[in-house]
């Protein structure tokens, strides 16, 4: 069985999501300590996945080395939970309104695992959602 890799977006204040594969959690990374775009004006109407907000991202280092990090930690759980024949990983991004740092961490990460990994890749916006 193919192993389902769900990364979501969410906004703190509304809470952390909850798992529903029945394995009781998985990965929560807080990205408030990142620099916020949001808190420009020229970017509080974007998200993370506009190529302004991305641009911005790239400017600022810690975003780098903050995904690094993250992509060691969530290889090594992959490949164990492939190993070990696991059905269900979920990894959360959270920050303050679920919108800039969140939603490009998420991005960041589908990318990475698709371009490295046979599994499958939800990728769920809570904030984002919420909005419509």
């Amino acid at each position: 069985m193919k192993l389902k890799v769900t990364l979501n977006s969410f906004s703190y204040n509304r809470g952390i999501p909850v798992d529903r594969s029945g394995n009781g959690g998985g990965f929560v990374f807080d990205c408030r300590a990142l620099h916020n775009p949001g808190r420009y004006e020229e970017y509080k109407h974007l998200t993370g996945k506009d190529i302004e907000v991305i641009e911005f991202f790239n400017k600022h280092n810690e975003v780098v080395e903050f995904l690094n990090n993250i992509y060691s930690l969530v290889d090594q759980s992959i490949e164990k939970y492939q190993e070990r024949n696991f059905t269900d990983l979920m990894v959360n991004f959270g920050c303050t309104g679920g919108r800039h740092r969140s939603v490009h961490c998420v991005e960041m990460l589908a990318k990475h695992i698709r371009g490295k990994y046979h599994v499958e890749v939800v990728v769920k916006h809570i904030a984002l959602e919420n909005l419509k």
